[in-house]
């Protein structure tokens, strides 16, 4: 039993000892380990540090080349700042030396006025001393004080001009009386002449051509039906008679008749007439007809260099082309008569673009969407004071025809050309031998062309029908014939309102059975 602990004892002592060297042999190469650690931390340590140094340094470079090109700039700018400081001080040393002359000369200048002044004082008293004594001796002459002698002269001025004026009212009422007659004549020919029957026939109806007879029962339609449409969609009456191929559309508004041929010509052509097809094509025709009749006013406007002008103005001048006035075309007229007034303001030393709008304008009365009770002057007035014209034009307008008074230069002018353009030889009414003329020359133009076979002036010269053969001229020929013959009419004749020139190109094939 003692051995046995003994033995223990001893086993526990190597066991101690045992681990006490191990635990010293890993604190050694604990130790070992750490300081190699430390050892390398350091050498890290030191090369973080030349680093850190190295940047800090070219940081350091950095900003000091940076400061250099800053204060360099800024140095730059400094000189320039002082050379334009320099050249600013040059030139306001020779400004105040500008000035100081200038002040020298003003002050040797004003010296002179006074001095000039100072005279004319003197001359003035030496001349009101002068007056004075010649006044005071023409008193002792004439025994008449200034006054008296003054209402003696003007008293002697009254009865002359007194008497004048009484001499040139007796020579005026002489005249007045040789020319009452002739005058009176004048005025019951002109109204006769404007209640003439052909003229409102002329006015009110259009003569619609048709190639056959036959089509006039497709225009009336089962019972009635097509032409009561056409009559309800266009407001124009349509009259088929006897008439050997012809229709006549009879209405008092030119456009609405201008829509009736139009849209009736389109159907003729189409074949198709019914109820349906003639409200579209109707339709069609008025809206193509209202597109036309604005681009027509801003092509006047362009034209004649009126600018400014209301839309609903520009309408109505473009109305103007489907209105006649006494067989003369209203638009011609009124571009004719603007023409004139600028040439007769220019003459006169008025404003030419204030007389060339009143002449435009002169007539817009007679083109009005509705129809009031007023004579056309009076209306037109009236309708430009609405869209804000001038006041001087304004009163051309209505007092064209002496329906108000002319308060400016600018009526009489208006007047006189509105005159001159009506009563020009041509202008109005033009006699049968010069209208059948007229449409043979049409067609004999035409007919000069090579490839022409048949010419045919229709629509009271209006429109030019033109065949031509089929193996003589191409279709793309056929254009350039029609714009060659439409430029030639133009710069050769002259016609009212415009001319329709429509080239024909067919070919017809023949057979026969036997």
């Amino acid at each position: 039993m003692g051995f046995f602990i003994t033995t223990l004892l001893a086993c526990l002592a190597v066991c101690l000892l045992t681990a006490i060297i191990t635990i010293a042999m890993q604190r050694s190469s604990a130790r070992s380990k750490a300081n190699v650690i430390i050892d390398k931390a350091a050498k890290e340590a030191e090369i973080l540090k030349q680093q850190k140094l190295l940047e800090a340094k070219e940081e350091e470079m950095q900003m000091k080349a940076e400061a250099e090109k800053t204060a360099n700039q800024r140095f730059s700018k400094l000189q320039q700042t002082e050379a334009k400081l320099k050249q600013r001080e040059l030139q306001l040393n020779q400004m105040q030396g500008d000035i100081q002359r200038r002040r020298t000369e003003n002050d040797n200048i004003k010296a002179n006025l006074d001095a000039q002044a100072a005279v004319l004082e003197a001359q003035k008293a030496e001349l009101d001393k002068l007056t004075r004594t010649a006044q005071d001796t023409l008193e002792h002459i004439s025994g008449l004080s200034a006054e008296e002698a003054k209402e003696k002269l003007v008293e002697s001025l009254r009865d002359e001009a007194k008497t004048a004026a009484a001499s040139y009212i007796n020579d005026i009422m002489d005249e007045a009386k040789l020319t009452a007659n002739k005058e009176a004549k004048r005025i019951v020919v002109q109204s006769i002449q404007r209640v003439a029957t052909e003229t409102a026939i002329e006015n009110s109806v259009t003569v619609f051509h048709i190639d056959s007879d036959e089509i006039k029962g497709r225009i009336i339609g089962r019972e009635g039906r097509n032409i009561r449409a056409l009559e309800a969609a266009t407001g124009i009456e349509i009259i088929v008679d006897d008439t050997p191929e012809a229709i006549v559309l009879s209405g008092f508004d030119p456009v609405r008749r201008e829509i009736a041929r139009l849209a009736l010509h389109q159907l003729v052509a189409d074949g198709r007439i019914h109820p349906a097809r003639i409200e579209e094509v109707v339709g069609k025709v008025r809206k193509q007809i209202e597109e036309e009749i604005i681009e027509t006013g801003k092509r006047t406007t362009i034209d004649l260099g009126i600018h400014g002008l209301h839309p609903d103005l520009i309408r109505m001048v473009g109305k103007m082309k489907y209105r006649s006035s006494y067989g003369q075309n209203l638009l011609q007229h009124s571009r004719e008569t603007a023409n004139l007034c600028a040439i007769m303001a220019s003459e006169l030393g008025l404003n030419p673009k204030k007389a060339r709008r009143a002449g435009l304008l002169h007539d817009i009365g007679k083109v009005p969407d509705e129809e009031p009770e007023l004579p056309h002057a009076l209306l037109g007035m009236k309708l430009a004071e609405k869209y804000k014209e001038k006041p001087e034009i304004c009163n051309a307008i209505g007092a064209h025809h002496d329906e108000i008074e002319q308060t400016t230069l600018l009526a009489p002018i208006v007047q006189v050309c509105d005159a001159i353009s009506g009563a020009r030889p041509g202008a109005r009414r033009e006699i049968v031998e010069a209208y059948i003329k007229r449409l043979n020359d049409l067609e004999q133009l035409a007919m000069s062309y090579p490839g022409v076979i048949k010419t045919y002036a229709i629509q009271a010269g209006r429109e030019l029908r033109v065949i031509v053969g089929a193996d003589k001229i191409d279709d793309a020929e056929t254009e350039k014939l029609s714009t060659e013959i439409a430029k030639r009419i133009q710069d050769e004749m002259t016609y009212p309102g415009q001319v329709k020139i429509t080239v024909i190109r067919e070919t017809r094939s023949v057979s026969f059975a036997k």
